[in-house]
């Protein structure tokens, strides 16, 4: 008598250990400002990175709706027509020298937000890419420090001298 018998041995599925790349990440941050966070499960972070990214756009925008308005002013006066910092009597609110300067007060803050807008991109791509080379940092709960007195033997003099020890353990 012949007796066949089959047997099937399960194979367990393993999934390999995905690393967090922290180029995924940097790529990430750099195609869309907030992914990188995202990507790397700090999602408390997007809305600080929209909040200044944001900030800083709408002031260059008004710095520059500002600038445009002083621009109009004086481009209307080189023209002799009548501008908005005219008043009804034919007066000028501002001469043309304090028209230029506000001018360029408003050109110079319209730079330094898009400056701003720049910096902060950089910076949350910068954090993206360190955050994701920390992802796997392990944070034991035995990170201390201990001091305590010390007496060590001064191999010179022969005689004993006191001092402070420290341990450290990671």
């Amino acid at each position: 008598m012949i007796v066949s018998q089959i047997s099937f041995a399960q194979e367990k599925e393993t999934k390999p250990i995905e690393e967090h790349s922290p180029r995924k990440a940097t790529i990430y941050s750099a195609v869309l400002p907030g992914a990188g966070q995202f990507y790397n499960k700090k999602y408390w972070k997007i809305p600080i990175v929209y909040g200044g990214m944001g900030a800083f756009t709408y002031l260059a925008i008004q710095n520059q709706s500002e600038f445009n308005r002083y621009k109009t002013a004086i481009l209307q006066r080189e023209a002799g027509e009548v501008d908005e910092f005219t008043d009804v009597n034919g007066n000028e609110i501002y001469n043309e020298t304090a028209l230029l300067n506000y001018m360029d007060k408003f050109r110079k803050n319209r730079d330094l937000n898009i400056i701003g807008v720049a910096v902060v991109y950089a910076i949350q791509i910068v954090d993206a890419n360190v955050d994701a080379n920390l992802f796997d940092f392990d944070i034991s709960d035995d990170l201390s420090i201990r001091f305590f007195p010390q007496t060590m033997n001064n191999y010179y003099t022969r005689t004993p001298a006191t001092g402070i020890g420290c341990t450290i353990n990671f």
